[in-house]
């Protein structure tokens, strides 16, 4: 076995976390749907599959590393939301607990002297900065446009771009091409 069972442990804790986050914004891009926010569903659909790959990431490096990745049982998340801000609000302080999970478990891998699970973390450390930003910078748009219905137009078009670039920027870094 590559990892400790203490490691073992806290990634299989963190499994929970990156399917909450799945479901969060599944549940997220279907309100917006519902509610004609057709951009920001498809923002969502996206962040969704995204966080499930994530997921799945850190499934197979469990089992790959000589432990046992176990499915998660999970709460049901959230469905409906008094505006698009409060969506991007929980959606923020998610990826801060997901962020700081990461650094609790990298601090374990140091202790237990696991170089391995250090090294595949420092992907996700990256990732979190990204995912942390990008909602700040939603947010603070959000609040600068204010919650008028053509504010809310552009906000829904706002996230239709991102949704759009992370597809072009997706093919690109599958392509091994720099964004």
């Amino acid at each position: 076995m590559i990892i400790s069972k203490k490691v073992e442990k806290a990634l299989n804790e963190h499994l929970i976390l990156e399917m909450a986050a799945t479901y969060n914004y599944l549940s997220v891009a279907s309100w917006c749907e519902v509610e004609g926010y057709e951009g920001s569903a498809k923002f969502f659909y996206k962040q969704s599959e995204e966080e499930n790959t994530h997921f799945m990431k850190f499934f197979t490096y469990i089992n790959e590393v000589g432990g046992h990745a176990l499915v998660p049982a999970l709460k049901k998340p959230k469905y409906s939301f008094k505006s698009i801000q409060e969506a991007v609000e929980m959606a923020l302080a998610h990826e801060q607990k997901v962020t700081k999970a990461i650094y609790k478990i990298i601090t374990l891998a140091k202790e237990e002297g696991d170089h391995a699970t250090e090294d595949f973390l420092r992907f996700f450390v990256d990732e979190q900065k990204e995912e942390e930003v990008q909602f700040k910078r939603i947010l603070d748009k959000i609040k600068l446009i204010g919650g008028g219905p053509q504010s809310l137009y552009y906000v829904d078009r706002e996230f239709e771009r991102l949704a759009a670039a992370a597809t072009g920027g997706k093919k690109k870094k599958d392509k091994g091409e720099e964004n």
